[in-house]
């Protein structure tokens, strides 16, 4: 798995959180009956469905921070980024309800973050059966000499164009690049590095299709001044390029040998 990871940027881990199903459920049903400020709905205009996502609630929702601390995600997590210690960057929580037409944009997470580093990776564990809405990821994006241009989900528009650092997002399917995409259980999890370009199609199904993910720093990933705003922003953050993330905001949740 850990040779799957460092070829591809992403691999399928069954059943990594098969035991934390209904903790995960409970927590999202938390976050969508309290949303926290970064909530979005984000259904455009003539789409169908409803498409919530929220991210950074962790440290209010008990649940979430049960599953981060105390599941096999901190040393998995470990073992693929093969890094001695895992720190926490920040949940997020994805629900598309039945009748979904809205697809989760092509991007890499990485040009949204301040973060910058190899050992990085994020989980992605859907609570409900998945087929035709699974993550898809572009295997190898995450060697790619540029990064991939960040937009806003929303509107579409550029969070800031650059020809120079950024490459226009593709579209995989008509460019024939090899994408990956899982059938996935209940507490399935595909891990991706933060570089690896994924999206997602809209759910035509007549079920919710709910996911929790996590995303984890290893020893490397430091602080990075990007050219605009990021998202997360965590505004009043103080940190310095070439710092590792403050760990009073983002702990430590695993330490181990390599």
């Amino acid at each position: 798995m850990i040779d799957e990871f460092k070829a591809n940027g992403a691999v399928l881990i069954k059943g990594l959180f098969s035991d934390w199903v209904d903790t995960i459920k409970a927590g999202i049903e938390k976050n969508m009956a309290e949303p926290g400020p970064f909530a979005s709905e984000n259904l455009k205009q003539g789409e169908a469905g409803r498409f919530f996502d929220d991210y950074c609630n962790w440290s209010r929702i008990e649940e979430f921070e049960d599953v981060i601390r105390n599941s096999q995600a901190g040393p998995v997590a470990a073992a693929l980024m093969e890094s001695k210690t895992v720190q926490i960057f920040h949940d997020h929580v994805l629900v598309k309800e039945p009748g979904t037409t809205l697809p989760t944009p092509w991007h890499q997470d990485s040009p949204y973050y301040f973060v910058d580093g190899e050992q990085t990776v994020s989980f992605w564990c859907p609570v409900d059966p998945v087929r035709e809405a699974s993550l898809r990821l572009v295997a190898g994006s995450h060697l790619w000499e540029k990064p991939v241009l960040p937009t806003r989900w929303a509107s579409e528009a550029d969070f800031y164009p650059d020809e120079n650092i950024y490459m226009p997002v593709p579209d995989p399917d008509t460019e024939g690049m090899s994408v990956l995409e899982w059938e996935m259980e209940p507490g399935d999890a595909v891990a991706f590095s933060y570089k690896t370009l994924h999206g997602a199609r809209g759910n035509l199904t007549d079920m919710r299709r709910r996911a929790f993910s996590i995303r984890f720093n290893g020893d490397d990933a430091r602080y990075i001044t990007r050219a605009g705003p990021t998202s997360p922003p965590f505004p009043g953050h103080n940190m310095e390029d070439g710092q590792r993330l403050r760990e009073d905001w983002f702990p430590i949740i695993y330490s181990g040998a390599k």
